[in-house]
């Protein structure tokens, strides 16, 4: 079965994560419907071991096939797509020798070339595009169908040198729940890889450090006919805060390392009101300081209220890996080599976002990000190269053949 073919199949079976129930893990049910595939695919691939277990995670191991004293490598992807629009029936189309122009996904939706520039470098490639209604799921089962090719290609080449190889498919990376139950002794690799990435032949080994803030405030109402000097209207203080973070350093006014404060949700009323904010910084102590701005504003509104009407709580969702990678080059390194070696010109990237390797990394486990050949993912312009995805297979089996001579 080609990438091609396993990127179409996994992305029909809806696996929408659901951020309503975070805290639990899955969070949806039905993530459990790729993860059973995957177990039974695995197991026709030669991997004995393939298992899934009660929180969703696949785990798998390729024995060696060589002697060797080299380290265990292990490759993850998510198999769960993003809350942000439907995942529900999707229908893979392939567009073969892309023309270059805009492409019309239904009648009521076109992913034009104005708006999404980038596609212009796809011109005379395949592509994979969903239906206009719904995300095409490619983020991250491409990763998926990347690495089950990679074991695909080394059952059909025993005489393929390698060492021994891990890999793990997880639930929940869109929601921030995909290391809740990792279980790295259970994987079992000395250092790892997410595909989970755009470019094919960018390697990741920085992210955002993370936050998200809960900013809440508690008004006192009165009839408005008779509130003057007394009342507190608390959905009015929730604007007086957001003015209070600097206009600039909002996501639609930033780029590469810059940080930002986003509001990505708020309700109110007179009596309460409530913001939340995700805060990211690629630089640990700008992040801080942001994060003592959110503080010093609930501060500044209280002292002129005369009392507590405003507080801020901060939830801490990762830390950027570089912290962790810096002192593993040669993880990065086997990376770069190996897309030189296959004709890719490397190229090293800052996400401007996180991944599942963020957090596995400051767990023990240095795991950059690796590029998987898709674009606009989360919405219904998503769209996956296929001959960059073929690259991608090429990669991973030119990195588990190198680790396998390498003493790391």
């Amino acid at each position: 079965m080609s990438a091609e073919e396993r990127l179409i199949r996994y992305c029909r079976i809806d696996t929408q994560s659901d951020p309503e129930s975070r805290g639990k893990t899955p969070s949806a049910a039905k993530e459990f419907d790729l993860a059973k595939v995957l177990e039974k695919e695995l197991r026709g691939l030669g991997l004995k071991d393939a298992k899934t277990d009660a929180h969703c995670y696949v785990y798998a191991h390729l024995p060696a096939n060589i002697r060797s004293s080299a380290k265990t490598v292990g490759f993850i992807a998510h198999m769960d797509t993003a809350p942000d629009f439907s995942g529900t029936g999707v229908k893979p189309r392939v567009i073969r020798g892309y023309d270059g122009k805009d492409i019309v996904l239904s009648k009521d939706r076109t992913m034009k070339t104005a708006d999404f520039p980038q596609l212009k470098s796809c011109k005379g490639m395949d592509l994979v595009v969903a239906g206009g209604d719904t995300l095409l799921g490619a983020d991250d089962k491409a990763g998926i169908a990347i690495i089950m090719s990679m074991l695909e290609h080394f059952q059909k080449h025993p005489e393929e040198p390698h060492g021994r190889i891990a890999v793990a498919f997880t639930p929940d990376e869109e929601i921030g729940g995909g290391t809740a139950y990792f279980d790295l002794k259970k994987f079992g690799a000395d250092f790892a890889y997410t595909f989970d990435g755009d470019e094919v032949n960018v390697i990741a080994d920085e992210t955002f450090n993370a936050a998200e803030a809960t900013v809440s405030f508690t008004g006192f109402c009165l009839h408005p006919g008779s509130s003057k000097n007394r009342m507190i209207n608390a959905a009015n203080i929730a604007m007086e805060y957001h003015d209070l973070l600097p206009a600039e350093m909002r996501p639609e006014h930033t780029e590469k390392r810059e940080g930002f404060f986003h509001l990505h949700a708020m309700e109110g009323s007179c009596e309460h009101a409530q913001l939340t904010y995700i805060v990211r910084n690629h630089d640990r102590r700008q992040f801080d300081w942001m994060l003592k701005l959110m503080q010093q504003a609930a501060d500044y509104i209280n002292a002129r209220h005369g009392k507590k009407i405003c507080e801020v709580k901060i939830r801490l969702e990762y830390r950027n890996m570089y912290e962790v990678m810096k002192h593993h080059p040669e993880v990065t390194r086997l990376a770069w080599e190996a897309m030189k070696e296959i004709g890719l010109t490397p190229a090293r990237e800052s996400i401007r976002g996180g991944t599942d390797g963020a957090m596995l990394s400051f767990k023990g486990l240095p795991c950059p990000n690796l590029g998987t050949g898709g674009g606009n993912y989360h919405g219904p312009y998503e769209y996956l190269v296929i001959d960059e995805m073929n690259k991608g297979v090429e990669l991973a089996v030119r990195i588990a053949v190198n680790a396998g001579k390498a003493h790391l």
